[in-house]
């Protein structure tokens, strides 16, 4: 790994306690002002994702929506592993995401359990 220290640096957004999630556009309950600009529904950038799709010999034509559900599920997965990652941080008293979080998320976590040794 290229980080110093193998530390990985991950921005997690921690919600109000008793807030629910808002929409895009929306304010969460409690929160300040609105999110600035308009809100996109993905985060990753699409046409990168679509390269990725089709740098697999395998596809040939890859839609707009299905490279929309690709780059959605993989905000969500790496947002869920990474807040999952983070409890462990914070048993360390840390609030920088390490190698050794991800590990001890991916090890503790059945939904994980396709990602041991991937790290190694």
């Amino acid at each position: 790994m290229a980080a110093a220290a193998g530390a990985v640096p991950v921005a997690v957004p921690v919600a109000a306690a008793g807030a629910e999630a808002a929409g895009p556009g929306e304010e969460a309950a409690g929160a300040g002002a609105p999110c600035p600009g308009p809100a996109r529904l993905a985060r990753l950038p699409l046409a990168r994702v679509k390269a990725l799709v089709k740098a697999d010999p395998d596809v040939s034509l890859a839609s707009q929506e299905a490279v929309f559900v690709l780059a959605r599920a993989t905000e969500l997965f790496v947002e869920t592993i990474a807040k999952d990652a983070y409890v462990y941080a914070q048993q360390g008293k840390r609030k920088t995401l390490q190698r050794k979080d991800l590990d001890n998320a991916i090890e503790a976590i059945d939904e994980f359990a396709f990602l041991e040794g991937t790290l190694d």
